[in-house]
């Protein structure tokens, strides 16, 4: 009996781990589901309505993507998070693609200390190291600029393009740019037209996380940004603090589409990227 009893659970483990996954799946994302169809309500508040449950027609409305898109305090916040974001993210992926390259040279000495200082942003709680950025960035004049936050949003961003761009390199044959060298080329044309395009997909995964690290970080944007420097996190961290409005749970949706789009394209090329190193 024990025997037939421990044959069917081996059996079913495959359907069983599926199902937990699923039921994973269903918790972590259903508080964030439940915010899409909140932000289509007519009504004022944060609540389904019996019109909303019985679906009817009257009860779901877009005013509040209209007030999200007529508000000016809104527009700036998109046009700050998208100015911070893309201009931290390529910063983090240029440093972060020349520090993977040297990490992946034998010659680099202290490889194990230096990959713990690169990826340290991504292990300390973000309350301390925006503290620090506050009183080192209040020494030196950047608080409160646009500069200031970019260098710290490209300093959250550099160990992800680390962590994609190595395993990429992990994959990549340095005979291949000894090749190149010992045929007459220089290291810039070796690296743009040998290494580079063998590695795009863990520069480009790498670019995307930094962007989404940047587009949808607060603390260190409630720390160091100015009064002109809000990006949409903070500006729906002060909605939620000093007037609560479903404007919120539109800016929610919008966010939580693009973060979708942004992670969809990550996995494909991961998979892309596993494709070219020949796994399954």
């Amino acid at each position: 009996m024990m025997y037939t009893l421990e044959k069917l659970f081996y059996k079913n483990f495959h359907h069983l781990m599926k199902f937990f996954a699923y039921g994973v799946f269903l918790f972590l994302m259903l508080p964030i589901l439940i915010l899409v169809p909140l932000s289509f309500n007519a009504g004022s508040f944060f609540t389904f309505t019996e019109e909303m449950l019985r679906l009817d027609p009257d009860a779901f409305s877009l005013r509040w993507y209209e007030a999200f898109f007529a508000d000016p305090k809104w527009m700036l916040a998109i046009k700050n998070s998208f100015i911070i974001a893309i201009s931290s993210s390529i910063i983090a992926v240029i440093l972060g693609t020349i520090a993977s390259i040297g990490l992946n040279s034998d010659k680099m000495p202290f490889r194990s200390f230096m990959m713990v200082i690169l990826i340290s942003p991504m292990i300390i709680p973000l309350i301390i190291l925006a503290a620090g950025m506050y009183f080192f960035y209040s020494y030196i004049g950047l608080s409160g600029s646009y500069t200031g936050l970019i260098i710290a949003h490209a300093i959250l961003g550099v160990p992800f393009v680390v962590i994609n761009v190595l395993s990429s390199l992990n994959a990549y044959d340095l005979n291949l740019s000894k090749a190149s060298t010992s045929l007459g080329a220089s290291r810039v044309y070796t690296f743009f037209h040998i290494m580079f395009p063998l590695i795009k997909p863990g520069i480009i995964s790498g670019w995307l996380f930094a962007f989404i690290t940047s587009f949808d970080e607060v603390i260190i944007i409630i720390f160091l940004a100015g009064p002109e420097q809000r990006t949409i996190p903070r500006q729906m961290f002060s909605g939620l603090r000093e007037q609560i409005s479903p404007t919120i749970l539109a800016a929610s949706t919008l966010l939580l589409l693009l973060s979708v789009v942004l992670l969809v394209s990550i996995q494909y090329l991961q998979k892309k990227s596993n494709e070219q190193r020949g796994i399954e």
